[in-house]
């Protein structure tokens, strides 16, 4: 092949001005189904912050500095209400714990160069996990890039977009926390699209359902241990039928 294009590790042609272009287009249009749920969510979290009478630039600062959802959302409440650094680390540790698993299975080897890498595990969250797993095997260096750069852009711009409504607002509103559930649940169904995957999500449940009766105090942290535990379990019960 000539210095026009190359082969990536996925399997695909990159390189060329319009080869890189359309992969970059490519995950811009991947991103666009879980950005348009995290966009409103960014305005929830932008819309708190204000609530919460923070300063607006701690919502985008938030966002560069720690850049996850579910753990801005809390951390907004404990700055708050001035917790202890020691509950921070913490909840910070269980919360994010997740992401030590999601890096089994992320396809960061098609990442080219030191600082694109770095900044490809800096953006690993449960949006881009999601995207890369209901697509496994088919992804290039400009399109995973472009994936995540994406979904950073919706995150900040939505906190910024709620920050200056909050701004605007009288009063307070009710229910803004449901946002981060309801994406969740759209991850985890597109996630779960094919017959295939329903056992994982069963097992999930089960996870979930065990560690909140045996270990209601730390709920997420035994859910995943336990949902890591049937998942090898099946895996090798499969590799045994097989």
């Amino acid at each position: 092949m000539n210095d026009a294009g190359r082969i990536d590790e996925g399997g695909i042609e990159e390189g060329g001005d319009g080869t890189t272009r359309s992969e970059v287009l490519l995950g811009l249009r991947l991103s666009l189904p879980a950005g348009l749920g995290m966009f409103p969510l960014g305005m929830a979290f932008g819309l708190l912050v204000i609530q919460q009478g923070l300063a607006w630039w701690m919502a985008p600062a938030l966002s560069f500095l720690a850049y996850a959802g579910s753990l801005e959302l809390l951390l907004v409440g404990m700055i708050a209400t001035v917790t202890p650094l020691a509950t921070i680390a913490v909840t910070t540790f269980l919360v994010n714990f997740r992401h030590v698993f999601y890096a089994f299975s992320f396809p960061l080897r098609v990442v080219r160069g030191r600082w694109a890498r770095l900044y490809s595990m800096y953006a690993l969250t449960d949006e881009s996990y999601a995207v890369t797993a209901a697509a496994p095997g088919s992804w290039t260096h400009a399109r995973l890039l472009a994936t995540q750069v994406a979904f950073q852009v919706y995150w900040v711009g939505g906190g910024l977009a709620g920050v200056a409504v909050g701004s605007l607002l009288p009063g307070p509103i009710e229910g803004l926390e449901f946002a981060l559930c309801a994406l969740f649940i759209t991850l985890t169904l597109d996630a779960c699209r094919t017959r295939e995957q329903v056992p994982s999500l069963l097992l999930a449940a089960l996870s979930f359902a065990v560690a909140a009766v045996v270990t209601p105090g730390a709920v997420l942290f035994t859910a995943l241990a336990l949902f890591v535990g049937l998942l090898i379990g099946r895996y090798v019960l499969e590799r045994v039928r097989a």
